[in-house]
């Protein structure tokens, strides 16, 4: 039987556009509601150190006024894991965060931060959270993570977004390739990171893969045909590709 693909969409930039001149709109708990609507599974979240776009109130409107799951991006510190076990959403997405970034460049480095990792994953499950981490499609990472009890991975899709050609092909591969793996260790696959409509398809197609977060693209798209018909549109995209996936890896 073919699997469902869930659709998380990542609201972070509706606090962006607000943020950028004050005041309350446009209002990230609304887009959270139109998502649904459109047929969203979850919502995604990345609540960061510098606050350049949801705050802790969006968090806490979330957490009360959303019916569908949250997913909770956050970097492992103490202040993000005590946020997390005071609203314990439905799940938390580790992710790596750097000051000066514009955007989450490349996956957590499991292998290196193992250590620091270990208790708060252990924290986070103990909150009664699913847990994932926002990796690279490298075993090593995948490996170390079903060693910190990790339920789910997130896999970076960022490089075969930005990629064209034979190089895209041969990042779909790994891609694919690390979700067949996530399967065999018994990892719950997810993917994101500058998908669109025009290269979603190929991941979406991959059968291992059961949630994909998509985020930036939505909410700048959404400027031209409206949040509710792109969002619709990429579900469609979605659920074409997965129907129609043979197993091939095309670009």
């Amino acid at each position: 039987m073919r699997r469902h693909l869930r659709l998380g969409v990542n609201i972070d930039h509706v606090a962006t556009i607000r943020n950028a001149r004050g005041g309350r709109d446009p209002d990230p708990v609304r887009a959270a509601r139109l998502a649904a609507k459109a047929g969203a599974d979850g919502i995604t979240a990345h609540l960061r150190e510098d606050r350049r776009h949801i705050t802790d109130d969006d968090i806490v409107r979330l957490t009360r006024e959303i019916d569908l799951p949250l997913n909770f991006e956050m970097a492992a510190t103490d202040e993000m894991l005590t946020i997390a076990l005071r609203h314990r959403p439905h799940a938390a997405c580790l992710v790596p965060e750097k000051r000066e970034e514009r955007t989450t460049e490349g996956g957590l480095d499991v292998v290196g931060g193992f250590d620091r990792l270990k208790p708060v994953i252990a924290a986070l499950r103990d909150g009664g959270m699913r847990v994932s981490l926002f990796v690279e499609p490298d075993p090593s990472q995948l490996d170390a993570a079903i060693a910190l009890g990790a339920p789910v991975v997130e896999l970076h899709t960022g490089s075969y977004a930005n990629l064209d050609g034979a190089a895209r092909a041969a990042e779909l591969g790994r891609l694919t390739e690390a979700a067949a793996y996530c399967e065999r260790i018994g990892l719950e696959c997810h993917a994101g990171h500058g998908l669109t409509f025009d290269n979603v398809g190929p991941v979406a197609a991959i059968p291992q893969v059961v949630e994909l977060n998509i985020g930036h693209f939505l909410i700048g798209e959404a400027i031209f045909g409206g949040l509710d018909s792109t969002i619709r549109r990429m579900r469609a995209t979605m659920d074409n590709a997965r129907a129609g996936s043979q197993g091939g890896l095309t670009a």
